[in-house]
């Protein structure tokens, strides 16, 4: 088979499902799962060479080389999806079927020349994916969410759902998280933003991050937590475990979907009721999305202050509205005033992140919750994000600024020994 070129079609990949079928067939694949990738490829080189001179496959030396790396994939990794993992500029890793794998860098998304060989193929990976975190995914359970060792996030959706073939979506984290410095260099907030922000979490204000996806709030969540002292027990509760907690104290706990019997499931509601009797001093719920909502802003106000969440909505007003609709999810039937008066007494502060249209993720405000007037919960606005406009290149223009406006809550930060300069307050200092 004389292909000089090397171009990614149909014969290439029935090429490496062959030799990855002879190798499965001829070698001690269990022997080999155990070993270094630097290991495995003098282990095989050879048997591959030999391989690919049986199929009068022409090849120079980097593409046997980058072929053997690709079958090493196959064997120890993700399959096409490994270069991706092991590329820090990718954010995102999107596979629409098994033939078109998209990735953002940057804020952007690009269609790969990547792909897998067929439904099968991608469907190995999926399970290979989900196996690993105890969950599975077949027609009786056609959605899962998992989770990578690195804790990136995983979302996978098979027929019948999808209706073209299986669909996986890898959300990654960082290998090294980000820290308060890297969302400073990346314009995502000020110094000011930044040294405020974490003088809450010191403080033990109750903060609800709330943004779009892909927004950065699990991100920020996490930049947020470092701040938490190390003397603090912190329970976190997560549908995949994705954060990256840098203390020594933190308890950890996940959901588990129902099993084929469709018995056994532990929501998240679940979880949080069982960590009020953990003794936390706070509690960390990775994102609110139902009936959780109402038991996390109970403990919010019964003593567990200091507590963090996210949640999905446009707007600080959008995410109070939000978090009324999931507090119905409960069945109990309590009036609106009671609802709104127990999220303006639990909530201190909202953070409202946005993924702007060059890419760029931004703080674009930081409301106070300043209690009721009526019926209505109160914002004030701390910080915002000014737009100003989009320069030739494509990036969005604007300026991080304060309104001017103290925070109610200041007081309390100062007693809790957080110390809070007048200056954070004044628009000049804030720059563009």
């Amino acid at each position: 088979m004389n292909h000089p070129q090397w171009e990614r079609d149909d014969q290439y990949y029935e090429l490496k499902r062959k030799i990855h079928g002879q190798l499965v067939e001829e070698l001690n694949l269990m022997v080999l799962e155990k070993l270094d990738v630097a290991e495995i490829i003098p282990e095989i080189s050879q048997t591959i060479s030999q391989f690919l001179a049986r199929e009068n496959a022409l090849m120079n030396e980097s593409e046997r080389q980058q072929f053997i790396l690709e079958i090493v994939n196959e064997i120890k990794g993700l399959g096409p999806l490994e270069p991706f993992l092991q590329d820090a500029s990718v954010s995102d890793i999107l596979c629409n079927t098994y033939m078109n794998i998209y990735v953002e860098r940057f804020g952007l998304l690009e269609k790969t020349k990547s792909r897998f060989l067929n439904d099968a193929h991608m469907m190995n990976i999926i399970d290979r994916i989900v196996s690993r975190v105890g969950r599975r995914v077949d027609e009786s359970t056609p959605m899962v969410d998992a989770r990578l060792p690195d804790g990136s996030r995983v979302n996978a959706i098979i027929p019948p759902l999808a209706i073209d073939g299986p669909i996986l979506s890898i959300r990654r984290f960082a290998v090294n998280p980000l820290k308060t410095e890297d969302l400073i260099r990346n314009e995502a907030l000020t110094r000011d933003i930044a040294e405020f922000l974490a003088g809450c979490v010191q403080a033990k204000l109750n903060i609800l991050i709330s943004g779009g996806t892909g927004a950065g709030k699990t991100t920020l969540l996490n930049v947020l937590s470092s701040h938490i002292p190390h003397s603090d027990r912190i329970v976190t509760i997560e549908d995949a475990a994705e954060l990256q907690l840098q203390q020594n104290h933190v308890v950890r706990l996940e959901t588990r979907p129902p099993n084929i019997e469709q018995t056994g499931e532990v929501t998240p509601r679940d979880l949080v009721r069982n960590s009020l009797r953990m003794r936390p001093d706070r509690i960390i719920v990775g994102e609110v999305r139902g009936a959780e909502a109402f038991d996390m802003l109970q403990a919010m106000n019964t003593g567990h202050e200091g507590s963090l969440t996210t949640i999905h909505a446009n707007s600080p007003r959008d995410s109070l509205t939000r978090l009324e609709s999931m507090m119905l999810m409960t069945g109990i039937n309590l009036p609106n005033n009671s609802m709104r008066f127990m999220m303006s007494s639990a909530l201190d502060l909202i953070v409202q992140v946005s993924r702007l249209a060059d890419g760029t993720r931004k703080i674009t405000s930081v409301s106070e919750v300043t209690g009721m007037e009526g019926d209505i919960i109160t914002l004030q606005d701390i910080f915002v994000f000014q737009k100003k406009g989009i320069d030739p290149s494509g990036k969005v223009l604007g300026r991080f600024t304060a309104t001017g406006i103290r925070p109610k809550f200041s007081e309390k930060m100062e007693i809790a020994g957080v110390k809070v300069p007048y200056d954070y307050f004044i628009s000049e200092r804030c720059g563009e």
